[in-house]
């Protein structure tokens, strides 16, 4: 059986008995370096990266096939990539990158599987006088409008 389907087929028998956890991205280089990014509807514990390890190199021959391997959970860092992902944040700020450069800033809402729903607040000019009024309205953007979105850290 070739290396990659092997390791994913490992990988979704693990993922089938924890289904709270999901794949987000496994990359496996020209030198056999296995990078395993998961993610979870809780979260992902040090655990659980560590069953996951377990479950691929325990099932995997050494010395058929030399490799390394690296299970981690899907950091701040990491841009939202799936409805799943994206539905685990509602509530929390998302700064997002637009296919057209254009940002927007907003509270995740609503999410479904064709798009996601802000809340976009702000302060505008009155339209009659002098000083702003805040604004709030809910703005739906499509997945594929979105070329990267990320959970925004506030200090």
């Amino acid at each position: 059986m070739e290396f990659r389907k092997r390791i994913e087929e490992l990988l979704n028998e693990f993922l089938e008995t924890r289904k709270d956890l999901f794949l987000i991205d496994l990359k496996i280089s020209a030198g056999d370096d296995i990078t395993v990014i998961l993610d979870g509807d809780n979260g992902v514990s040090l655990q659980d990266c560590l069953d996951a390890s377990r479950a691929i190199e325990f099932n995997m021959d050494r010395e058929e096939h030399d490799f390394s391997l690296q299970v981690m959970s899907a950091g701040l860092s990491e841009p939202l990539a799936t409805p799943r992902q994206f539905a685990k944040n509602i509530g929390r700020d998302i700064d997002i990158l637009l296919n057209d450069s254009s940002k927007i800033e907003g509270e995740l809402a609503k999410v479904d599987e064709e798009k996601i729903t802000l809340v976009l607040r702000y302060r505008k000019p009155k339209d009659i006088g002098k000083g702003k009024v805040d604004v709030e309205e809910e703005k739906e953007i499509p997945y594929s409008e979105i070329k990267k979105a990320l959970v925004a850290i506030k200090f």
